[in-house]
């Protein structure tokens, strides 16, 4: 039976996200690990470890059993396009912010370019970061858990 993961070793990897890197949970031993494209590329390509430096065999050997594994010991967690943080910070700016011209100010401020920048700025300036940064955390969660379940991954909450 696998080891339980902590939750919050899988939040705190999906906060980690990045374009070009991937995150597995190797379901034996609970180990998160993060791949670059990089890596899987030299992988692929069946290049030579020794034309890397050593500091990077590990990642280049976890890429290899990653892409001949088939999801059996190996799981994706879930990307950036999986947690989808502008549905986030929608969602907040809709049902958790009881202020209705906050409220408002917020919705507008995630339409269009520089979305991110705009919502981030605005939390500040209305006093509503912490609460921001503690709804997206458990978002997050809820997304870890729902992951878990789906995966069949048993996890403990900490």
């Amino acid at each position: 039976m696998p080891l339980p993961v902590k939750l919050s070793d899988i939040v705190a990897a999906m906060d980690f996200q990045m374009d070009e890197f991937s995150s597995y949970l190797n379901r034996n031993t609970g180990e998160i690990v993060t791949i670059s494209d990089e890596e899987f590329r030299a992988v692929e390509d069946e290049e030579p470890l020794e034309d890397f430096p050593e500091w990077e065999w590990e990642n280049l050997q976890i890429a290899r059993e990653i892409l001949g594994d088939s999801g059996r010991v190996y799981v994706q967690l879930p990307t950036k396009w999986d947690i989808d943080e502008w549905r986030m910070m929608d969602r907040f700016a809709r049902w958790a912010v009881e202020d209705e011209q906050a409220s408002q100010e917020l919705q507008f401020a995630i339409r269009g370019r520089g979305a991110f920048r705009m919502f981030k700025h605005l939390i500040h300036r209305l006093g509503i970061a912490d609460q921001w940064y503690e709804y997206r955390e458990q978002a997050l969660r809820e997304i870890a858990r729902d992951w878990c379940e789906a995966n069949g991954i048993p996890y403990v909450e900490d």
